[in-house]
């Protein structure tokens, strides 16, 4: 079981940087972060995490989809580490959905993303991955990905309009008040 980390807030500068390609994925180092990130993410209730959001910089991600709290929809998968993550393509259709982000918390966005990504990454033991991800599951790998490029999902914002408080959400969309 890896350590619970402090998560970086928007307007840290690792946000906003892109994040440097794994060359060794067997170092110590890169093993104990992507134990790290399990645990951080779960304990947050999150459904995705990547390496920049706990200060190290690193193409790094796990995408990890359960229903929880803040997503109480969200499909159940096993926590995915993906190293030095790619789209190879993606669909033509884009869907907007709500996202939020554990480094932005208290506030929601309606963001565009592709409704379909074929993906390859190397898996924690060195393997090349390829997969075909669709719809949330699609959204936290576009969302995750982001954040190797320092982009966040406020960047993807069609307007200002689209942006909601947790709050709001809660009560709008997810009790439908």
């Amino acid at each position: 079981m890896g350590d619970i980390l402090p998560i970086v807030q928007l307007g840290n500068h690792i946000l906003r940087q892109k994040a440097a390609r794994v060359e060794n994925i067997q170092d110590e180092k890169i093993q104990k972060i992507i134990d790290d990130l399990i645990a951080t993410v779960v304990k947050a209730n999150g459904v995705g995490i990547a390496a920049p959001q706990v200060a190290q910089s690193y193409r790094v991600m796990i995408v990890a989809s359960r229903p929880n709290p803040r997503y109480p929809d969200a499909p159940e998968m096993e926590p995915t580490a993906m190293i030095n993550p790619k789209i190879i393509t993606h669909s033509t259709a884009v869907v907007k959905g709500w996202e939020g982000c554990l480094s932005i918390p208290g506030i929601r966005g309606l963001v565009p993303r592709y409704k379909a990504v074929e993906v390859e990454y190397t898996d924690r033991n060195g393997k090349l991955q390829k997969q075909l991800l669709n719809g949330f599951i699609a959204r936290i790998f576009q969302h995750e990905y982001d954040h190797l490029d320092g982009i966040v999902f406020l960047d993807r914002l069609e307007s200002n309009r689209d942006i909601v408080t947790e709050q709001e959400y809660q009560k709008l969309i997810v009790n439908n008040i």
